[in-house]
């Protein structure tokens, strides 16, 4: 069963083959992008009740950064697990697996009778999380056309913050509410009802018309591309899907991904999602009530923070999605890496200067750099990197490379959040000197590594990358 929104809506005018953006087209992208938004409050829930998980579950520093720890962990096995399921079932059927891990996640967290149940509840939803981090951006890409496919693809990360705002505000509701002393079951609790709609609306969209045409399924391949926008030129498009993974068959490539052929995207990918996590994203997401408490914020002002965090982060990830296919990938990377180095550099200032008696100066200085800090994340990697890892890796391995990509980052996420409070007990300081470091390197690479995407076809792109048979290209930009 699918729903009906045939009518286009908007026409791509880009010569032969172009697309518009229907309304099934906008409505599959709504459906999967519903995944990252139950991604980014997944993410962000825990914050606002780890003082409550310390108290009831007795733990200590190490142990608490270990129960924010088990989410990534979870999606890093979601992760490495999520292509070979999207690639033999489709990416439809995984999108409502992944609403149902959502649903169980949620519902076991907040009834969780003990430490070690709501670690496996923590994360099965961290599966989830990771699965969806392949599978979303992966489906958007493949029924996008080109000169929409950074928007589309964006909705992913507009989606994520959208999720972790709304995790912000239902902590801080909640917390005002009076529930007592189970009022973080209630917090993490409310995921389940947007998980169920997840699942129900999973059954209403298409298949991706690319995995269609990998399985020999040309014909329902193509009555979806004509439902999503495709105009009297779709059989060109077919036509040029077949070939790619024609190209691949003649080039012995087969399914692998670690071979020479894929070097360049596979060093892309990995690159952009360290990078990702190296600027302390995650520090700040999962423990954001906890540095404004270092600063000397009380609790209620502390999740008010948070918030304040969350729609700085939407708002500028919205004045992204209307510049990507614009202005590119790349300028939005060196964009942000800048600001990312300006904000990273005051908060580590800050927490050298304070250490921990921080004047009413001093919180304000680091809660404006914290809200540079997010602005500049999400105009910049956090717009770009599911988009560009989409579009690196050629039709016959991108669920694989998006893998790769995922894998990459959650393994860095569960990193940087199980080290944060360790590092952050010695000195905030620390901890945000090293993430402006790494922020230095990004920029570099960013100016003089990384290729720009935008507007190319994926099916031309990985020509341009060098990826035609029998031709091996280093990752030399």
């Amino acid at each position: 069963m699918e729903a009906s929104f045939d009518r286009p809506s908007a026409v791509d005018p880009d010569g032969p083959g172009a697309r518009s953006l229907s309304g099934l087209l906008l409505f599959s992208t709504f459906v999967a992008s519903l995944g990252g938004l139950l991604f980014g409050f997944d993410v962000a829930i825990l914050s606002g009740a780890l003082d409550a998980l310390g108290r009831v579950f007795g733990l200590d520093e190490t142990s608490l950064g270990f129960t924010v720890a088990s989410a990534p962990l979870g999606t890093v096995i979601g992760s490495l697990i999520a292509s070979k399921p999207a690639d033999d079932w489709g990416r439809r059927p995984l999108l409502a697996v992944l609403a149902i891990a959502y649903l169980i996640s949620a519902l076991g967290c907040a009834l969780a009778w003990d430490w070690w149940s709501f670690l496996f509840f923590r994360i099965l939803g961290g599966v989830g999380v990771g699965a969806a981090s392949v599978i979303a951006p992966l489906y958007i890409a493949e029924i996008a056309p080109a000169r929409y496919r950074g928007r589309l693809v964006a909705a992913v990360q507009f989606s994520i913050v959208l999720g972790i705002l709304l995790a912000f505000l239902s902590n801080y509701v909640i917390a005002g509410l009076g529930l007592g002393e189970n009022d973080w079951r209630w917090m993490l609790g409310v995921q389940a009802a947007p998980s169920a709609l997840f699942f129900v609306l999973a059954f209403l969209i298409p298949e991706s018309p690319r995995w269609l045409v990998a399985k020999g399924r040309p014909d329902e391949a193509r009555r979806v591309l004509l439902r999503i926008g495709a105009d009297e030129a779709v059989d060109d498009e077919i036509a040029d899907i077949q070939e790619s993974l024609r190209e691949a068959d003649a080039s012995g490539e087969g399914e692998a991904l670690f071979q020479r052929a894929y070097l360049r995207p596979i060093l892309l990918a990995v690159a952009i999602a360290a990078f990702n996590q190296l600027s302390g994203i995650n520090a700040v997401l999962y423990y954001a009530p906890a540095v404004f408490e270092m600063t000397g914020a009380g609790k209620d002002a502390a999740l008010l923070g948070a918030v304040a965090i969350g729609a700085t982060n939407l708002v500028f990830t919205l004045l992204a999605m209307t510049v990507i296919d614009r202005f590119g990938r790349r300028f939005l990377l060196l964009v942000g890496s800048i600001g990312y180095i300006l904000s990273l550099g005051t908060i580590a200032w800050a927490f050298y200067t304070y250490g921990t008696n921080f004047t009413g100066t001093g919180g304000r200085i680091v809660l404006g750099a914290l809200m540079v800090f997010i602005a500049s994340h999400a105009f910049g990697q956090g717009a770009v990197i599911w988009v560009y890892i989409s579009e690196v890796f050629p039709n016959r391995v991108r669920a694989k490379g998006q893998a790769l990509g995922s894998v990459t980052h959650w393994i860095g996420a569960l990193a940087i959040t199980q080290t944060f409070p360790m590092i952050a007990r010695a000195s905030g300081g620390h901890a945000f000197a090293f993430y402006a470091g790494m922020m230095v390197l990004q920029l570099v690479w960013a100016l003089f590594v990384m290729p720009e995407t935008k507007g190319v076809p994926l099916e031309q792109l990985q020509k341009q990358l060098g990826l035609k048979p029998g031709e091996i290209e280093g990752a030399a930009s």
